[in-house]
């Protein structure tokens, strides 16, 4: 056996045995994170920050939830040598119906609409997806349901965004179509995100953190802003305040403020924004929180 490859079955034999030993740590104490949601909502003020045309954006107000723990990422066996690399994309239908119910269970809340995203034309694990989250979606008769395999989703959310309500998808797929359907609203530093279904949850904006320009006050607050009502919804169960903090961004878009990243892409508004720093942003939030009619 040549030493590349008795070095590389060694790796992955460790790395398989690790990946194993979480999933299962994962099971029984449920304390990790399995499910990330990740909204993407076009404020009527921002239009003109997105790269697309003002008719496709206006009203687009989704949900993408993604498996996170599960999948492609995860599965085993997995390797790579000096000639071949092998990955494997493996779920159960109890892993599938844990995040179908999820998102349903979302949709009520919502407009009542579930895209589910796989490509079972060509691929087993999909398959399995797919035949899962239609037998879920039979205990949710008031929420309408398709599937939609990724390759026409990926298009459709540039076509039509509007379309989608709730987007099902697994771990790969949704790493994909979530940084897609970020671009939507214009700029990253909008956009907030949760972790949840472990006994901890991961409230973040999605963008990184951007070292380059730490210090400069030209970060965009909004995203981090918008997570913790998110944290206060679903977490903390406080959907008054979340919907406050809500509110207040959008009075506050509404009012012309921007951070440099959202400036007009068409110049048709440029003589309303005023553009403002970090700091400022967020002050402008706290001081509408603290209104009496920011209810």
């Amino acid at each position: 056996m040549p030493f590349s490859w008795a070095r590389s079955a060694i790796r992955n034999t460790i790395i398989c045995r690790l990946e194993e030993n979480v999933r299962t740590a994962c099971s029984i104490c449920g304390s990790c994170s399995v499910i990330l949601l990740r909204p993407v909502t076009i404020f009527e003020g921002l239009i003109d920050s997105s790269p697309l045309r003002r008719d496709s954006v206006r009203g687009v107000d989704l949900m993408i939830v993604r498996e996170l723990l599960g999948g492609i990422y995860f599965g085993s066996p997995r390797g790579i040598d000096d000639r071949h690399a092998f990955n494997t994309e493996i779920y159960s239908r109890d892993e599938v119906r844990r995040i179908a119910q999820v998102a349903f269970t979302l949709a009520r809340q919502r407009r009542r609409r579930v895209t589910s995203v796989d490509k079972a034309n060509v691929l087993e694990a999909s398959v399995l997806w797919r035949e899962t989250c239609t037998e879920v979606s039979k205990q949710f008769p008031d929420v309408a349901f398709q599937s939609m395999y990724v390759d026409n989703c990926a298009m459709q959310l540039i076509a039509k965004p509007a379309q989608f309500d709730v987007i099902l998808t697994n771990n790969m797929f949704g790493d994909i179509l979530s940084d897609e359907a970020s671009m939507l609203a214009g700029s990253l530093g909008l956009l907030p995100s949760a972790s949840i279904g472990g006994q901890v949850g991961l409230y973040e904006p999605v963008h990184g953190s951007a070292p380059d320009i730490a210090g400069k006050g030209i970060a965009n607050p909004l995203g981090a802003i918008s997570s913790v009502a998110m944290m206060l919804d679903h977490s903390l169960e406080l959907p008054r305040e979340a919907v406050k903090l809500e509110r207040a961004i959008v009075k506050v878009l509404s009012r012309g403020y921007r951070t440099p990243d959202l400036k007009s892409r068409s110049g048709r508004d440029k003589g309303k924004e005023r553009i403002v720093a970090t700091r400022e942003m967020g002050e402008l939030i706290c001081d509408y929180i603290r209104m009496p009619d920011a209810t």
